[in-house]
């Protein structure tokens, strides 16, 4: 094992991203390593990722679920800090449920109970409006309100936030965590969730000039550039900890929109695209979630401001994609 001075304690935060070839764990890592170095954050998943993220740093196999393997990278490594992205969407969660709470789930264990132990001093945890369901308010869904997730991927956040808050005021473990909306990027493919038909539309818009929607024209959701995501992953990690003051998940927003608007913004540039809707089985996962969401505490407690709204999205998305 590598010996760190005194010096480089205090200078050095070793980073380990679980989940680091995922949607959001890809874009996250390289954003990382620009803030700090690249030996510095320590990729790792259960299979290779793409050239730019395996070429940029230090990347290790590693299934999530695994305690000991964990535990041994933390040591090897001298992790101080771990971002916890691998988990199972909602869409595929609700193919394959028992799976999709044992990922999710006791990959949050592992890294409650590293921390618990002092072997690691911080996490990242990612939840998502899927803890919200079809009693909580539509508009401006409030910071705390009723949940009574109805999907796999729903109860698994909902549960974990609740873990969250109990390992940070029972053992007193820094975690940090935000509910993210739909995600949209065009640097990576969506894996597996009921909002990825914000980022396919793009793809199909450009590569067949049409598509085929599995949500109804009218389905209103939040959704959030990606670059938005990583900004405020990052951004809520460096407050400072007594500015921290919701231990489950905060609520983040940025912009809410239908499948006909953002169709409608696509044909701005590329005005012979068309759009047909054929609702499956996510509509009705889609219909238990909010319209729009009320974010005033993570604004309040660290800051956070959106850049991203959908006409400036659809254009860094189209002009990405075409190169």
């Amino acid at each position: 094992m590598k010996a760190k001075g005194f010096n480089s304690i205090l200078m050095q935060k070793n980073i380990l991203i679980l989940g680091a070839c995922g949607q959001i764990g890809t874009e996250l890592t390289l954003a990382l390593r620009q803030e700090y170095s690249n030996d510095q954050v320590i990729a790792s998943d259960i299979r290779e990722g793409g050239e730019n993220l395996m070429d940029s740093g230090p990347f290790e196999i590693l299934d999530a679920t695994d305690y000991d393997a964990l535990e041994e990278i933390v040591a090897y490594y001298e992790i101080d800090e771990v971002y916890l992205m691998a988990a199972m969407l909602s869409a595929t969660a609700e193919k394959f449920p028992m799976r999709a709470w044992n990922l999710n789930m006791n990959s949050l264990f592992n890294v409650l109970n590293l921390a618990k132990d002092k072997k690691i001093s911080s996490i990242f945890w990612p939840s998502s409006i899927a803890v919200f369901g079809p009693n909580t308010p539509k508009m401006n869904t409030p910071q705390h309100t009723i949940m009574e997730p109805s999907t796999v991927y729903g109860i698994s956040k909902q549960s974990g936030e609740r873990w969250c808050n109990y390992y940070h005021h029972k053992y007193g473990v820094d975690v940090r965590s935000i509910r993210y909306p739909g995600l949209i990027s065009w640097k990576t493919m969506p894996g597996g969730g009921t909002t990825d038909y914000a980022v396919e539309i793009y793809h199909k818009a450009l590569s067949d000039g049409e598509y085929t929607c599995f949500l109804k024209e009218d389905t209103n959701l939040p959704m959030m550039f990606m670059d938005d995501a990583i900004r405020a992953t990052m951004a809520i990690m460096k407050t400072d900890i007594t500015n921290i003051k919701e231990r489950s998940s905060y609520n983040l927003a940025a912009m809410s929109f239908t499948p006909d608007q953002i169709a409608r913004s696509i044909k701005q540039s590329i005005p012979d695209f068309t759009i047909t809707y054929n609702p499956d089985f996510r509509q009705r996962i889609a219909d238990s979630w909010p319209n729009s969401i009320d974010d005033t505490e993570a604004k309040a407690d660290w800051g956070w401001k959106a850049e991203f709204d959908l006409e400036k999205t659809t254009n860094e998305m189209l002009r990405n994609l075409k190169h």
